[in-house]
C-alpha cells in the first residue's frame, strides 16, 4: 500500500515535510526519490523544520552528508541529510555509514536513495517524487515502515 500527498507548490511541499516529521522516530531512513528538481531538498528543509533543526538546510550533493541537529520531544536529535547524486558505486555509499550514522538518535533523508536502497533492505520509508507540468508534485510514499504507520500517514495523506 501507499499513501499519496499532491503539493502545488514548494510552500506545500514544504508544509508536507513539516508534516512527514511527527511520523519519524529515532533510527529512521527515509530514501527520497525523484528526479532533479522534484523537490526532494524543498521535502527535506519541511522535515527540518518539523524536527526543529534551527539552521539553513540545503542540498549536500558536494559534501554527501549534513548534520543538523534537532530540537524537539520526539527523541529525535540529529538529522542526516544525504544526497548520493555523485556517487560512482555501491561501494562509495557503504563508505558513507549510513545506517550507522541513525543507529543512536538521528533519522536520515537520502536524496536519490534508489542509489542506496539496497543497503538497507526493507526497513525505510521510500518518498517518490512526481511532478507535473503545473509545477506540482505529487508525494508517494511507501516501504515496509509505512506499512506500520499506517494511521499516520493517513492523516499525513489528507
Amino acid at each position: 500500500m501507499s499513501w499519496r500527498r499532491y503539493c502545488a507548490d514548494a510552500d506545500a511541499t514544504q508544509a508536507a515535510g513539516v508534516d512527514f516529521a511527527q511520523l519519524l522516530r529515532r533510527g529512521d531512513v527515509v530514501l527520497l526519490t525523484g528526479t532533479l528538481g522534484a523537490g526532494k531538498t524543498t521535502f527535506t528543509q519541511g522535515v527540518a523544520r518539523g524536527l526543529g533543526v534551527r539552521e539553513r538546510v540545503t542540498s549536500p550533493t558536494f559534501t554527501m552528508v549534513r548534520q543538523h541537529q534537532c530540537h524537539n520531544e520526539r527523541g529525535v536529535e540529529t538529522l542526516h541529510h544525504c544526497d548520493v547524486y555523485r556517487v560512482t558505486s555501491l561501494g562509495e555509499v557503504l563508505d558513507l555509514a549510513l545506517g550507522e550514522l541513525v543507529e543512536e538518535s538521528g533519522v536520515a533523508l537520502v536524496e536519490w536513495g534508489e542509489l542506496a536502497a539496497s543497503l538497507f533492505g526493507r526497513d525505510v520509508l521510500q518518498v517518490t517524487f512526481a511532478s507535473d507540468d503545473a509545477d506540482g508534485r505529487t508525494l508517494r510514499v511507501d516501504g515496509a515502515l509505512a506499512e506500520d504507520r499506517r494511521e499516520e500517514l493517513d492523516a499525513w495523506a489528507r
